[in-house]
C-alpha cells in the first residue's frame, strides 16, 4: 500500500466516524499511537525503535516528555 493510498484510507475512516478528515493525518495517528504506548509503558526505547528515530532526544521532543513524566516513572519504580 502506498502512502497516498493509506492517507485516503485514513480520510475515509475519519469521515465514517463523523470527524473532519483535514484535522487528522497518517502522521498524527503515528504520533498518537506512540504517545499512548509511552504513557502505558514508560518505555521510551521501545518508542524509539517503533518510530525509527536515531536519538532519544528526538523522541523526548516528539512526545513532549517533560520532567513530570520522568518523576512519575521514577516514583512508580521500586528498588
Amino acid at each position: 500500500m502506498s502512502t497516498r493510498q493509506y492517507s485516503r484510507l485514513v480520510d475515509e475512516w475519519m469521515t465514517a466516524i463523523g470527524q473532519r478528515p483535514e484535522k487528522y493525518s497518517t502522521h498524527s495517528l503515528r504520533r498518537t499511537k506512540a504517545s499512548i504506548i509511552y504513557r502505558a509503558t514508560g518505555n521510551i526505547r521501545a518508542i524509539q525503535i517503533l518510530l525509527g528515530h536515531s536519538k532519544i532526544e528526538n523522541i523526548v521532543r516528539y512526545l513532549g516528555v517533560g520532567v513530570e513524566d520522568v518523576l512519575l516513572l521514577a516514583e512508580r519504580t521500586e528498588i
